[in-house]
């Protein structure tokens, strides 16, 4: 339950809904199995796993749901080698070559009777749904999976305006300064030993783990005027994580007496009561976690209007 890494969205103008219609809307777009002749498909699944019976999960305004999508792994040189030993047999036959509509046409045939067969992988996908900040907040590592997470949200309510958590200072700006100058730091702030500098121009990427973020060889490689596109960080007590330039939070670990607090909790081996004691848990420390972080980067940006489109905005 305890996420490793989240994408975090502000909600705009969000109408509020209550927890049986909302429970109602995600059993509308609920998960059904990959049909034989289908590529892709995504869905609502239970949070909880086999052991559930709801959709949703809302504890003192934290909500969890949970997007099930199942695609057909079907390997493009498969797909390539197949169309290749048709198309030669055929010129072979007729003696003649192939118009390109011709082998575009074998292409699809092929893919229609490979697919069937075809591998399919399953991924779950948390989303966590703060109703007192409206924040949403994707547990994944790609922005691709987590829009399509919200794509399935603005399906299932049928309205959705939300655009990527900005802060007044841009990410690349603040950690750049917190590495040059230590007395910009907050108080609560754990600085780790994993970076990643980008260049100005064309000189590469200089990735570093395990390494002393204070040393002068850092120094001398941000005074080449390189900036941290990624830091690992921590905030007191709480969680430790790598933040990304563009606002994401990876690598997530929590503190162990958070841990500890919620294996100390009693659960009576019951699956659910300990899905949301874990939840409830996790999803207080990262609220806590992300206002230090939106502070210590100058509160958020105030970037978009009453007037913005009833859309996501996407991120490259």
């Amino acid at each position: 339950m305890w996420f490793k890494n989240v994408i975090i969205y502000k909600l705009h103008a969000a109408a509020s809904i209550d927890v049986g219609k909302l429970e109602t809307a995600l059993y509308e777009q609920a998960f059904r199995p990959l049909g034989s002749s289908e590529a892709r498909r995504i869905g609502w699944t239970f949070p909880a796993g086999r052991e559930g019976a709801q959709h949703l999960h809302e504890l003192q305004g934290q909500r969890l749901m949970t997007a099930m999508r199942q695609e057909r792994i079907l390997p493009p040189s498969v797909v390539r080698d197949e169309v290749e030993e048709r198309a030669a047999n055929i010129e072979t036959q007729e003696g003649r070559k192939l118009r390109r509509q011709e082998k575009q046409a074998i292409k699809e045939q092929v893919y229609e009777e490979l697919l069937p067969r075809a591998f399919v992988r399953t991924q779950r996908t948390d989303l966590w749904w703060d109703t007192q900040r409206q924040l949403l907040a994707v547990a994944t590592s790609s922005r691709k999976r987590a829009e399509e997470v919200l794509d399935l949200l603005r399906e299932s309510l049928g309205s959705l305006k939300v655009t990527p958590l900005a802060t007044q200072s841009l990410p690349i700006r603040a950690m750049t300064t917190w590495l040059t100058d230590p007395g910009t730091r907050p108080a609560d702030m754990v600085m780790g030993d994993q970076v990643e500098l980008k260049a100005k121009g064309d000189d590469g990427v200089v990735r570093g783990r395990q390494v002393d973020l204070d040393s002068d060889d850092m120094q001398k490689l941000l005074e080449s005027e390189r900036q941290a596109s990624k830091l690992a960080l921590g905030i007191e007590g709480r969680i430790h994580f790598v933040l990304h330039e563009d606002l994401a939070i990876k690598a997530i670990t929590f503190d162990d007496a958070l841990i500890d607090e919620a294996n100390q909790a009693d659960d009576g081996d019951d699956a659910i009561i300990r899905l949301e004691t874990d939840f409830l848990l996790m999803a207080q420390a990262l609220r806590d976690s992300i206002d230090r972080l939106v502070q210590w980067m100058g509160g958020e940006a105030q970037q978009y209007g009453a007037s913005h489109k009833d859309d996501l905005l996407r991120t490259a």
